[in-house]
């Protein structure tokens, strides 16, 4: 499988595991303290062929994801879930670790976060689905976003991410009745 863009990820473990999966060209960031050349490298890539950044799912991959966002506008955004990335033996934590498939899949998926925001989605909308305080709210977080497609996020930043990639209040409440069913089948 060949990918016209360019993929942004953490380091040289992560270029290994995407040419594992895919035909494709990286931009190694070399840790979430982006310096100005890598961020005029990733700017030259979205002109020319686009961009799609894969970082690890946690904290230090969200805050390259969103540094990124803020200088280079329009690339597009792949999550892989954390039991996707998760070493076998369950030490360690990032992309080097996702198997070809888990990363063929993530790229697949890939969209574009938006600058445009469309309130339809309201804060009391994210407590009244049980999304924020309370028993059990990470884990159907956790759910929202594999749902969703748009990775996890923590309750400070799940309202941002419903707005950044303009998830629909028609498609937030049919995630939040699936999590709902599927906690009710439990």
């Amino acid at each position: 499988m060949k990918i016209k863009e360019v993929i942004v990820v953490e380091g040289k473990d992560d270029t290994t595991a995407i040419r594992r999966a895919v035909d494709a060209d990286t931009i190694e960031t070399n840790g979430s303290a982006i310096n100005e050349e890598t961020i005029e490298k990733i700017k030259l890539a979205q002109k020319t062929r686009g961009v799609i950044v894969l970082t690890d799912p946690d904290f230090p991959g969200e805050k390259i994801r969103h540094t990124i966002t803020q200088h280079v506008p329009g690339c597009k955004h792949a999550f892989l879930e954390k039991e996707e990335a998760i070493k076998s033996k369950g030490r360690g934590l990032g992309v080097e670790h996702a198997s070809p498939a888990a990363i063929k899949k993530a790229l697949s998926q890939a969209h574009e976060m938006s600058d445009m925001i469309v309130e339809e989605i309201s804060q009391d909308d994210l407590i009244d689905a049980g999304l924020i305080g309370g028993a059990g709210a990470k884990e159907r977080r956790e759910k929202l976003g594999k749902l969703l497609k748009i990775g996890y996020t923590n309750g400070k930043q799940l309202y941002k991410r419903l707005m950044m990639f303009q998830i629909s209040r028609t498609q937030f409440a049919d995630a939040v009745a699936a999590i709902r069913q599927e906690e009710q089948d439990v």
